[in-house]
C-alpha cells in the first residue's frame, strides 16, 4: 500500500529513511493541518524504527481519531506520521479572523483554503483553493522541499524552504527551514513539531523515559492514574491501553534555546533520541495513547515584510545496552 503514494528514500550509512514526497492528487497526506513537507514514512537506525503510522486506518469522515474495537482509525486531518509540523495563529491560520465565510486564508506548508464554519478548525478538510508552486530536489543523504505561495485578498504570501539532512557519517538527521514573508501583512505565527514516535512500535509507558533539562510547570491537570511531570520528567504509572490517552501541556522552560533539549529514550529496547532547537520554546504539549507519545515543542515567529525567518531542528539517534535502567 506505501509504495503506491509518491516517495523516496535517503541515507548517510548509518540512518535510512523513507520519506513521502508532496501530491495534491497521489500523496500519502493530503490533508490541510500539517505541512506537507518532510513526511517521513520511517527512520531506521541500528535494527530500530522511531516512526510509522499510529493509526491503523483512515476515514476521511473521523474527526482527529477515534477508537473502533481493537483498531485506531485516523481522519484526513491528522493520519499523517513522524516528525511533522503544524504553524498555528492564535489557535488558528494566518487571515482566518480578517476572512468572511466563503473567503481565504492560509495554512502554511499547506496552501490557500477555503473559509467554512464559525470557528477554525484544525481537523476539519478543507478545500484548497491554491496549493501554491511546490518544487523538491532529491539528494542522495537530503531533500528540500520549496513552497512559493501568495493569497492577494488576504495579503498574506511567503517562500517556505524545508530540508531534511542527514549529517554525513553520523546517526543524526537536521530539519532547516527558513520562512520569507512576500507578503504586504507580517507574519505572526507559532510552529510546532508533533513528533509522533512509534519506536519500535513498543507501547508508550513506564518503559520509556522521557525529560527536559529544566523543572516543568504543567499548565493544567493531567490523568495521574496513566502519567504525570514529576521534576523535569514526564513518568508514565501504566502503560496506555485500549481507549486511554494522556495530555501534559507545560511550561518551565527559560528564554533561551537551551531548553530546547528533549531526550525520549526506552530501556527495554535499548534505544533513544534527542531532540534539540535553535530557537527558544514558547510552549510544550506532550501527548499519548497506546500506539504513539508525542512531545511537541512550539516555537514562535514574527517575520515582517521582506524578512525572513531561519530554524533548525537537530535529532540524534542511539542505542545503549537494553538492560539499561532509565
Amino acid at each position: 500500500m506505501a509504495n503506491e503514494f509518491p516517495q523516496t528514500e535517503i541515507s548517510n550509512g548509518k540512518l535510512r529513511v523513507k520519506l513521502y514526497l508532496p501530491d495534491p492528487k497521489n500523496g500519502y497526506y493530503r490533508g490541510t493541518r500539517f505541512d506537507w513537507s518532510g513526511v517521513i514514512a520511517s527512520l531506521e537506525y541500528d535494527g530500530h524504527n522511531y516512526y510509522g503510522p499510529w493509526f491503523d486506518r483512515i476515514d476521511p469522515a473521523v474527526h482527529d481519531y477515534v477508537f473502533k474495537g481493537t483498531e485506531v482509525v485516523a481522519g484526513a486531518a491528522s493520519a499523517i506520521s513522524g516528525p511533522v509540523e503544524e504553524f498555528q495563529t492564535n489557535d488558528a491560520a494566518l487571515g482566518w479572523g480578517e476572512a468572511k465565510a466563503g473567503g481565504t486564508f492560509i495554512k502554511i506548508g499547506v496552501g490557500v483554503l477555503r473559509k467554512v464554519g464559525a470557528s477554525y478548525d484544525a481537523y476539519t478538510l478543507y478545500e484548497i483553493v491554491d496549493p501554491g508552486k511546490r518544487t523538491v530536489k532529491l539528494h542522495s543523504d537530503s531533500v528540500e522541499f520549496t513552497q512559493e505561495l501568495t493569497d492577494p485578498s488576504s495579503g498574506y504570501g511567503y517562500v517556505y524552504r524545508k530540508i531534511v539532512r542527514l549529517k554525513e557519517g553520523k546517526p543524526e538527521m537536521v530539519l532547516e527551514h527558513s520562512l520569507k514573508n512576500i507578503g504586504r501583512r507580517t507574519i505572526h505565527s507559532t510552529v510546532y513539531n508533533h513528533n509522533f514516535l512509534v519506536l519500535d512500535k513498543q507501547p508508550p509507558g513506564p518503559d520509556f523515559s522521557i525529560s527536559v533539562p529544566f523543572q516543568i510547570h504543567p499548565t493544567q491537570p493531567s490523568d495521574e492514574r496513566l502519567a504525570k511531570a514529576q521534576e523535569n520528567r514526564i513518568v508514565f504509572a501504566k502503560a496506555l491501553e485500549d481507549e486511554e490517552w494522556v495530555e501534559i501541556p507545560f511550561r518551565g522552560f527559560g528564554d533561551t534555546p537551551k531548553d530546547y533539549d528533549i531526550r525520549i529514550e526506552n530501556p527495554k529496547v535499548g534505544a533513544g533520541m534527542r531532540i534539540q532547537g535553535d530557537r527558544p520554546l514558547s510552549f510544550v504539549n506532550f501527548w499519548s495513547m497506546r500506539n504513539v507519545l508525542a512531545m511537541e515543542p512550539f516555537i514562535a515567529m514574527t517575520i515582517d515584510p521582506g524578512q525572513e525567518f531561519t530554524w533548525n531542528t537537530h535529532y540524534e539517534y542511539y542505542t545503549f545496552p537494553a538492560s539499561r535502567t532509565p
